[in-house]
């Protein structure tokens, strides 16, 4: 609806359902808040209105999105599902076009809800404020709303800056240690922003003799502060105070999720002083390489003398950008086939920036003067990489690079050109700045190494690269590019160092360690069928981790014992319905059949708290890892455990699955559930019993070990949570994930307990979290007494192989002697000395 106040608007929701932050939206390039502030609404009805009235300005060519201007000025996109863009345009029904007028809550578009619920990332919609500079949204409410029910503010900032009771209101000020990793980049500059936008306060932030309003994202990327840096913060206005201490709050809460979390610590940096035939740089995936050297060389474009047909070259556009999003659609689903999370979100960043109206416009506005296609696209590029560039923030310098991948990639389709680079395998390939689309390309053809004159450590070519398992260095400077074509190099991006002039004894040297580390995992693969069993002949089971039958295919493929860890969540999430009894059996039975004659470990469904059904509305919680979750959810709510267990208890053959139950805190639980399980054999007529194991995730569990053992057959460990529950450190936390380190002994202090208890009644105890895919910790577990290991399936091999090196009365002495330590710092270095990793 419209204010008295032609400049102040309140905005209505387009769609029915709950309401989140920009920040909770699982796509990089909404919750940064890269395309504007605004909200989101995860939809549960199958119609799109409008929030305001005005006119629409912009349809998206595939009919998920559309803009609207409202009659204060304000800009607002609509934007239905995350990369619907990939649909096409099917699933969608467009009910006005551009220049239309429309009303207050009329529909704008439908969509079939089942046909792209299914096919799209996430339904998750969007409403997103474009002219932001000239306007500030403030959320009314996050919590569930209706169609028509007042959603965001909408206020000039005209208005807001002129306003004398912030000017002349009370002031508060305090200061703070930045905790996100980088510093005040992109992503935690708009959470600054947004926090700042919610008081009607005016906020300063200061560092180092400059300052910022809280409110402008350029201003505080430009004070170029970095992690650890302590800032000042001063508000001044009628909520002084609170806005204060939200935004310090902010400020000292590092945000997840920061993929540059992930990059290797650099060892060198080009600062480095100059070493005769050495080229430094900095490490952005790691490794050790030698090979011909290949330089790659940028597209260069025709002249253009302007006076071009514009329908001709938009046509020319048009089609150069549908091959480009079909190239990509095609790298995503082969991604997705692959699992390969990295590669899908990088390139489902792309698909949605073709879809930018600042470039696409800026594009077609330059052919409309009679630019050619090309030359208009390479523009409209690099005036957005431009702006990125010029925040003085790295990161954002970083992304730039997937503009410029984006730049080559519709440039190729224009002119043409297919991939031309015909780079022999085993090539160390040298470029200015690869792209992720050069990367993919490269990779495939089976180049031995990458390096760069420039890009970082934290960019998307460096996080595919560690995941294609490439050597990688960037930041080498200028002088790479002068190298010549087809030198023998060595690439030894651990060291951070480019040998431009290798001995022959060097070459030979490199080349055997990577002989010897190919052998290595070879041998481990052939080894991977046969049993793990220790130097004095301990049999150790290693299965598998997996959560579909697909997984467990693959587990079996790689020489897993078995699957220890089934979870069944996987059947439950994602949907608007729970799975029946026969979907449910027919999915764990497919399991089953996957592992031959191995036995298969099922947990009962492990949902609640932070993790919630569509279709099971549980009650909002503070702290939801403390809460209903796990066993508690079937406590709450039995007939969805009766159901699960009914389906588990008709498998075949029965002796081979085994029942496992998540978050038990107390013998009782355990008790109530074998005698339901009894009740269920007589029901179904069944004379066998499965063995029944307990979960030890959390402490209570680890101190009544002994006495779960006593009724419970086995034992399986849960590192990752008995991890966050025993140090009071939530895993998910950017700030304090690298301390929730399971090595710590007060876990293995536990997990010793939990052994010995488990030895009194001679069960067996295996580890199901993290920690067992961790080698380094493969002795010291042994030596406390676990028997099972549960990894990932592609690690089945290199545990195998790490068992087979040990001898468990060493294991043992050693072990009990870490868990006096003070530190997991101090677990891990003495794991280094005395068991040394090949």
């Amino acid at each position: 609806m419209q204010n008295n106040n032609n400049k102040e608007l309140t905005l209505s929701a387009p769609l029915s359902g709950p309401v989140l932050t920009l920040g909770k939206v699982p796509d990089a390039v909404f919750a940064s808040g890269a395309m504007g502030d605004g909200i989101a609404i995860d939809p549960l009805n199958d119609t799109l209105h409008a929030p305001c009235a005005g006119v629409v300005i912009h349809v998206a060519r595939t009919g998920h999105a559309l803009t609207l201007r409202a009659d204060n000025g304000a800009e607002i996109l609509l934007h239905l599902g995350l990369d619907t863009v990939e649909l096409q345009g099917d699933g969608f029904t467009v009910l006005v076009k551009e220049g239309a007028r429309v009303s207050n809550g009329q529909p704008l578009l439908r969509y079939d809800l089942d046909k792209v619920g299914q096919q799209c990332k996430s339904l998750i919609s969007l409403l997103i404020l474009t002219n932001g500079e000239r306007f500030q949204a403030r959320p009314i409410t996050l919590k569930t709303v209706k169609v028509g029910e007042p959603l965001l503010h909408i206020v000039s900032r005209e208005n807001t800056s002129v306003n004398a009771d912030v000017s002349d209101g009370p002031e508060a000020k305090g200061q703070v240690r930045i905790a996100h990793r980088g510093g005040l980049h992109a992503r935690p500059a708009a959470l600054i922003r947004q926090t700042a936008q919610g008081f009607s306060s005016q906020s300063q932030l200061h560092f180092a003799g400059k300052s910022a309003p809280c409110t402008s994202l350029i201003g505080l990327m430009g004070l170029a502060i970095g992690e650890q840096d302590e800032v000042q913060v001063s508000c001044q206005g009628p909520d002084a105070e609170a806005a204060l201490q939200a935004l310090l709050s902010a400020l000292a809460t590092a945000l997840p999720d920061d993929h540059h979390a992930d990059a290797p610590v650099s060892v060198a940096t080009n600062k480095r002083p100059a070493e005769a035939g050495v080229l430094h740089g900095v490490c952005a995936a790691p490794g050790l390489v030698g090979g011909p050297l290949f330089r790659l060389h940028a597209i260069k474009l025709p002249s253009d003398a302007g006076g071009n047909d514009p329908v001709q070259q938009k046509q020319a556009l048009d089609l150069a950008l549908k091959q480009v999003r079909s190239d990509i659609d095609a790298t995503l689903n082969q991604a997705q086939k692959h699992r390969n999370t990295d590669e899908e979100a990088i390139f489902a960043a792309h698909l949605a920036l073709l879809e930018d109206p600042a470039l696409l416009d800026a594009a077609f506005q330059s052919i409309e003067q009679g630019s050619a296609a090309t030359h208009a696209w390479s523009q409209s590029i690099d005036v957005q990489c431009e702006v990125l560039l010029n925040t003085g923030s790295a990161l954002l310098a970083e992304r730039a690079n997937d503009l410029r991948d984006l730049k080559q990639r519709v440039l190729r389709a224009l002119l043409g050109e297919a991939w031309h680079y015909q780079v022999p395998a085993g090539a160390i390939v040298a470029a200015h700045e690869l792209t992720p689309s050069d990367l993919l390309q490269l990779s495939a053809q089976g180049v031995a190494g990458l390096c760069m004159a420039e890009g970082g450590a934290t960019s998307h070519v460096a996080i595919l690269a560690r995941g294609k398992g490439l050597p990688c260095m960037v930041a080498l400077g200028s002088s790479l590019l002068d190298q010549a074509q087809g030198q023998s190099v060595v690439l030894d991006a651990d060291g951070g160092r480019l040998e431009l002039a290798p001995s022959a004894e060097r070459l030979a040297e490199v080349q055997q360690a990577q002989i010897d580390r190919q052998q290595r995992r070879a041998a481990q693969q052939t080894q991977a069928h046969l049993p793990a069993e220790t130097r004095n002949g301990v049999h150790i089971e290693v299965v598998a981790n997996v959560a579909s039958s697909h997984e467990a295919a693959d587990a079996f493929a790689n020489g897993a014992d078995g699957v220890g860890l089934l979870r069944t969540e996987f059947l439950f999430v994602d949907r608007q319905t729970a799975p029946d009894e026969n979907e449910q059996r027919a999915a764990y039975q497919a399991v089953l059949d996957a592992m031959g004659d191995k036995s298969v470990i099922i947990r009962t469904i492990d949902v609640g708290g932070d993790k919630q059904l569509d279709y099971l509305p549980l009650p909002v919680e503070a702290n939801p890892v403390l809460g209903l979750r796990g066993i508690r959810l079937a406590q709450a709510r039995p007939e969805i455990l009766d159901q699960q267990l009914r389906a588990l208890l008709q498998v075949s053959p029965l002796q081979r699955c085994r029942i496992l139950l998540p978050m038990v805190t107390e013998v009782d639980e355990l008790l109530h559930i074998r005698q339901r399980v009894d009740q269920l054999c007589v029901e179904l007529g069944i004379s066998q019993r499965p063995e029944i194991g307990v979960m030890i995730e959390v402490p209570a569990a680890a101190l009544q070990a002994e006495q779960l053992a006593e009724h419970a057959d086995f034992l399986s460990i849960g590192t990752n949570d008995l991890s966050q529950y025993t140090l009071a450190m939530d895993r998910d936390h950017a700030g304090l994930a690298a301390r929730v380190d399971a090595l710590h002994p007060a876990l293995l202090r536990l997990i010793a307990m939990t052994c010995a208890g488990a030895a009194v009644h001679k069960r067996w105890v295996g580890v199901c979290g993290a920690l067992a895919s961790d080698p380094l910790a493969t002795p010291v577990l042994i030596g406390l007494g676990v028997s099972e290991l549960s990894v990932s399936p592609v690690q089945i091999g290199e545990i195998k192989d790490r068992v087979r090196q040990l001898h468990q009365a060493e294991c043992q002495r050693l072990s009990h002697d870490l868990l006096k330590l003070s530190s997991a710092a101090a677990v891990r270095h003495a794991c280094h000395q005395h068991w040394p990793l090949r």
